[in-house]
């Protein structure tokens, strides 16, 4: 079978050849007049509409993200039903969805993987900042065949514009936004400009972020673990070692013709941050990536366009103990790239529609780490996939549904041994759903889903200490395929001055991939840390997303809304309960909208969580009261004056899904202002 390398060769060889075509044939184009804020690309190659969509979605687009906090990419996403973040430090955080994160939380970039390490450890930063983002779209659950079986948890899709695939109107877009928080001193600015000339379109963007280390509103370690452990607790009223300062640019051009595009981009990001486990421990992470995008659009045929994605990427994330030598480094070097071809839609009868789209998808990735803390060994992994997926809407009722083959190949030599081991897995995904309307504004949908996920180079090989974790961790290299079968209902409903959604999901696990202690205790330098092992038992989890919002008064361009959300989730294995699973979460609003001024009030209760794992600590309930603000002074809305102040009563709050909740408690009392203007 052809190497993953010569796979990707391939695809961008074919990928290129066709979007040239485009260049070769085309003048230059109008703006495409497609491009709908409610339809999600990463959930169908045809895209769907939010309250079309049989599977849970979010989106964060472009005009939230210019006066969105400015931190890391979990933490942006908290507040989003099912969501929440891995909260390690201000400068490493990763979306937890539905209870499951790591390697069962895809994160990408346009569609194709970050190709970093951040699955690796909670304490490795996602190597791009949300500030770089046009839009960021959320898929929750397993549902999510065009990206394989590691997403058996969800996706989080990161999309940009450093590929222009169209004109940009008037010839020149952009925005720039600048903003600064009271509570860790940060102060931030990003830019992007993207400006035509003739058939060519180039894009440039940058940002740049710093904070202090953040003010919190309790001792840093928890009344629960102060108590376990017999310590008094401390007073100090910062978190010590978690100060962030993160740089990245990246600049790129596409040729738009009026049958497609064709364009390559290249970005570089330079990050460090405390890790906050350690008090002198600080981390340094550097990545250069360089992408390839285009799509051609048919005339005629079965298919209407053809697109292609390639992505190459360097990536070192290297921990420092204090002033000195360097500790630790990790590396990552890889490239991947898929190929799509998306159906033409076909009608169906008055109002329907048939869209379907296959595609291939190929991986090559080399990861290393190097020094005292390595605790896994060097790996190379090699991936490829074929989907194919199908919708088909009779306007009253439809059906979807999807199938993947993915091969995933990892080759390494396990700590402390001479013996090269490699360990390849074939996995099957499938989906299907039926969907109904059975009157306007009402959407139903139930889907069924059957999905394969290979382990990681983690829990296959890890044999060391793992400071981060505050265990000694030891992977098994004879794990099998985890499978997992999930049945998820959902409604959207939109009339009138209501909507709202509901998801309701279960999902059962056969050979569900575990870390579990020992019994075991592993002793360095004087200080005991519990040995644990990652074992396969079977697991169910379920839960439920919901929101809403009533509009209860309106007047001209002036409308006041009541808003609400919550989330839970319960998780349990042959085990016992699953380790860090977040306790339900309620959120309420009052929202003020109006042409010049928007305003909101939110309160937002998190709950106890008792159903705990071995060696976790419970987390006690907390209610954080948020005041939000928007201006916009100048009649064209393109300046935007914001302000929110954030945890307006100081109150404690510890992450539950964070492996340093007990020593790092959710930063207090918050006043955060900026300016935005976009062009």
């Amino acid at each position: 079978m052809p190497t993953a390398r010569t796979s990707l060769r391939v695809l961008l060889s074919t990928a290129s050849a066709w979007t040239a075509l485009a260049g070769v044939a085309a003048a230059q184009s109008a703006p495409r007049a497609d491009q709908v804020d409610d339809i999600i690309v990463t959930a169908a190659p045809y895209g769907v509409s939010q309250r079309a969509s049989v599977i849970a979605t979010d989106v964060v687009d472009e005009q939230a993200l210019a006066v969105a906090p400015a931190q890391s990419l979990g933490d942006l996403l908290s507040s989003q039903p099912g969501l929440r973040s891995t909260s390690f430090a201000p400068g490493a955080s990763r979306p937890v969805i539905r209870g499951l994160s790591g390697p069962r939380v895809q994160v990408l970039s346009n569609g194709i993987g970050l190709i970093d390490a951040s699955s690796v450890s909670p304490d490795h930063a996602v190597a791009t900042d949300p500030a770089e983002a046009s839009r960021i779209e959320v898929v929750r659950g397993p549902s999510t065949l065009i990206y394989g079986g590691s997403a058996i948890g969800g996706v989080v899709n990161i999309i940009d514009g450093r590929v222009p695939s169209e004109q940009p109107e008037g010839g020149v877009d952009g925005v720039i936004s600048t903003q600064a928080s009271s509570v860790d001193d940060g102060r931030s600015i990003f830019g992007r400009l993207t400006f035509g000339a003739g058939p060519f379109v180039f894009n440039v963007d940058g940002v740049d972020r710093r904070t202090d280390d953040y003010s919190i509103p309790s001792p840093s370690l928890s009344a629960r673990k102060a108590a376990l452990d017999g310590v008094a607790r401390d007073d100090n009223d910062t978190q010590p070692n978690s100060a962030t300062e993160l740089q990245a640019w990246g600049a790129g051009g596409s040729y738009v013709g009026t049958k497609g595009f064709i364009g390559a981009s290249y970005k570089e990001t330079d990050s460090q941050y405390g890790t906050v486990a350690e008090p002198d421990v600080f981390i340094q992470l550097n990545q250069t990536r360089e992408d390839v995008r285009g799509e051609y659009r048919f005339d005629a045929g079965p298919f209407s366009a053809l697109r292609g994605n390639y992505g190459h990427a360097e990536y070192t994330h290297t921990e420092f103990e204090g002033p000195g030598e360097p500790g630790t480094i990790f590396n990552s070097d890889g490239q991947e790239g898929r190929i799509d071809l998306v159906q033409r839609e076909r009608p169906v009868g008055e109002t329907g529609a048939w869209n379907g789209g296959i595609g291939v998808q190929a991986l090559s990735r080399d990861f290393s780490a190097i020094g005292d803390e390595a605790y896994v060994p060097s790996t190379h992994i090699e991936e490829q996939g074929i989907y194919a997926i199908q919708r088909y809407d009779r306007g009253a009722t439809g059906f979807e549904g999807g199938l993947r083959f993915d091969r995933r190949t990892l080759t390494a030599t396990p700590l402390g041994t001479t013996t090269e081991i490699e360990r390849e897995y074939d996995n099957v995904s499938a989906s299907i759903a039926a969907f109904a309307r059975p009157a306007p504004g009402l959407f139903v949908a139930l889907s069924l889903a059957r999905n394969e996920r290979a382990p990681s180079e983690v829990e296959l090989f890890a044999d060391g200490l793992h400071i981060a974790t505050a265990a000694y961790e030891t992977g098994d290299p004879t794990l099998d395929t985890e499978k997992v079968t999930t049945l998820e209902g959902t409604i959207h409903y939109a009339k009138g001055a209501f909507e709202g959604d509901l998801h309701v999901y279960g999902s059962r696990y056969d050979g569900f991939i575990d870390e579990r202690p020992t019994g075991a205790i592993f002793s360095d330098g004087g200080e005991d840390f519990p040995v644990f092992q990652f074992i396969q038992t079977d697991a169910e989890f379920y839960g439920f997303e919901a929101e809403g919002s009533y509009a209860v008064w309106s007047s001209g361009d002036r409308t006041v809304s009541l808003e609400g959300q919550v989330d839970y989730v319960h998780a349990d294995t042959d085990l016992g309960p699953a380790a860090r699973i977040p306790p339900y979460s309620v959120t309420g609003r009052v929202a003020y909208a109006s042409t010049a001024f928007d305003a909101g009030l939110e309160v937002r209760h998190v709950g106890e969580q008792d159903e705990l794992a071995a060696f976790e600590i419970g987390t006690d309930s907390y209610t954080l009261v948020n005041l939000t603000g928007a201006w916009r002074p100048l009649a064209d809305r393109n300046v935007t004056v914001f302000a929110e102040a954030r945890n307006l009563t100081d109150e404690e709050a510890r992450e539950h899904v964070s492996f340093l909740k007990d020593i790092a408690p959710m930063p207090g009392r918050n006043l955060r202002v900026g300016v935005a203007y976009r062009f």
